[in-house]
């Protein structure tokens, strides 16, 4: 080759490098679909939903279900539940207890008041018997005084003529009849045992007050109790 020649672009071969892409080339990259560029904002909307599905999970207790772990911590809850109920109902036992305690006490004081009670019942139960039995006795006692002081004018009246007087007897037997007497009747002597002053005698304190009668009638002062008589009032006239 002379100094002459010189060397130029056509002076070459055509190759590979002298056509060239009709596109830049190298650092410069063409246009993106729209699937890639919408891709990195995909992923991150998908990283945002786990993250917040696993938050949600974790406070609602939805995770421990689905990963098996809440067993163990709802038996733990439950048998906690279950102790928290069990002492409630030792605490709700104890305070029965206790309420049942002063019940008991009320039901010991109410039972002592009741035999307290029954026994202040029972001593006036017995001091009204003992007052009815003195009463019953004091009205005995009354009706036989009232007996006694009443004169009863059909008790037969027997009068004994022990003076040796004819009609002696018949004489105070008027004088019984004429005081009101209906059942007296004269007899002489049937026994040789006779007073020494003219008596009248009573056989029952209830004939006293008649007896009396009797001797105030015929004027004599002597009257007696006795026994043995047939009659419930004899008069024996001596003298």
């Amino acid at each position: 080759m002379t100094k002459h020649d010189v060397n130029t672009y056509d002076s070459y071969a055509r190759d590979l490098f002298d056509e060239p892409p009709a596109g830049p080339v190298g650092v410069h990259r063409g246009p993106r679909s729209v699937g890639a560029r919408a891709l990195p904002y995909v992923v991150v909307l998908i990283i945002a939903l786990v993250a917040g599905a696993l938050v949600w999970s974790l406070m609602t207790g939805e995770f421990s279900k689905i990963t098996g772990l809440g067993g163990t911590s709802a038996n733990t809850a439950q048998t906690s539940g279950t102790s928290s109920d069990t002492t409630k109902d030792d605490t709700a036992t104890n305070g029965t207890s206790s309420d049942d305690s002063p019940k008991s006490d009320a039901t010991n004081d109410a039972s002592s008041d009741t035999n307290d009670d029954a026994k202040t019942n029972g001593d006036q139960s017995s001091d009204s018997t003992q007052s009815n039995d003195q009463s019953n006795q004091s009205d005995q006692s009354n009706d036989q005084s009232d007996q006694s002081s009443q004169v009863n004018k059909a008790t037969s009246v027997r009068v004994v003529n022990a003076a040796g007087i004819n009609g002696y007897a018949a004489q105070k037997k008027a004088v019984l009849d004429a005081a009101g007497y209906t059942a007296v009747q004269a007899a002489n002597p049937t026994t040789s045992t006779l007073p020494t002053s003219t008596v009248v005698w009573y056989q029952n304190e209830s004939d006293k007050a008649t007896a009396e009668d009797v001797a105030a009638a015929l004027g004599i002062t002597d009257v007696q109790q006795t026994t043995g008589l047939d009659v419930p009032v004899v008069v024996v006239l001596v003298n």
